[in-house]
């Protein structure tokens, strides 16, 4: 079947072109456009490594799985931190946080945070070593399978075994990451918050953490983007910002659906309107996100 052709006007709002400022320097362009595909190569080769040479050797040396999940856990952890540190002296990105403290020494909470890019993953990970991520079942299917498989959670279980899994995590003293739109947020606006993570907070009784990933515009690294473009205007800027923590007591004897409205609708309004406040006028980026 032949593919639909696109006018301009739709494969503009398709693929998020429609607003894009002009390139201003076309050298720095091309060479943050190449070094980004060449990085997505070594994460690539680097998931392969890990999955089939380092984590077997691991398993022999750390069990029972509980205490190799944690293990590898951290490995993944410090193996984001060392990409986001290339990154950063490569010129293509760099991370802001005034909460590295507290990422650091969060334990048995959900955080939940907005997903304008396919780094966010792994720069929330950098940043909470002790983490599991409730991945997309077809990302199990792919080259980074071998570490979702080992480390995370899939999540096309069903309710009451992903609640059961996450609870077996949080008493680990880990904590769960998990997108709440599902997908990655688009450049205008926001998708819908699903209520996914506040139905698992209230199965498993742990606080949620809002996050706000701010910054610079993430264009090549969002939905639809093509594979080898790149913000035309400067590098990516990942401003990582921690909200106020979601109680999951103050919904006690609410009924489940309810309490699960009201939560998501919390955290919800919280990375909405921190994402508002933060596109007003911020200092370090020349295109903020989701402008």
């Amino acid at each position: 079947m032949a593919k639909e052709k696109l006018s301009k006007e739709e494969f503009d709002e398709k693929y998020n072109w429609s607003d894009l400022p002009k390139t201003s320097n076309r050298i720095a362009y091309t060479y943050r456009a190449f070094m980004k595909l060449f990085l997505a190569f070594v994460v690539g080769t680097g998931a392969l490594v890990i999955a089939f040479a380092i984590f077997p050797v691991i398993r022999i040396f750390v069990h029972p799985a509980d205490r190799f999940r944690c293990t590898a856990q951290r490995f993944v952890s410090a193996c984001f931190r060392f990409i986001l540190f290339l990154l950063k002296i490569t010129g293509l990105s760099d991370l802001v946080t005034e909460s590295k403290e507290a990422f650091l020494n969060l334990h048995s909470k959900i955080v939940v945070a907005n997903h304008p890019s396919i780094l966010d993953t792994a720069i929330i990970i950098a940043l909470i070593p002790n983490s599991t991520v409730i991945a997309s079942e077809k990302y199990s299917r792919g080259i980074l399978g071998g570490i979702i498989k080992a480390c995370y959670i899939v999540n096309s279980l069903d309710l009451d075994e992903l609640c059961r899994r996450c609870r077996e995590t949080l008493d680990l003293g880990s904590n769960v990451l998990i997108f709440p739109e599902g997908t990655r947020t688009p450049r205008h606006g926001h998708n819908r918050f699903k209520k996914g993570a506040a139905r698992i907070a209230k199965a498993t009784g742990a606080n949620i953490i809002p996050v706000l990933i701010a910054g610079s515009d993430k264009f090549g690294l969002g939905k639809h983007n093509p594979f080898w473009s790149f913000n035309p205007v400067e590098k990516l800027l990942y401003h990582v910002i921690m909200l106020k923590e979601i109680d999951i007591s103050e919904y006690e004897g609410l009924t489940d659906p309810i309490s699960a409205k009201r939560i998501a609708q919390n955290y919800s309004e919280q990375i909405h309107a921190a994402d508002e406040a933060y596109k007003k006028d911020h200092p370090l980026t020349k295109t903020v996100n989701n402008l």
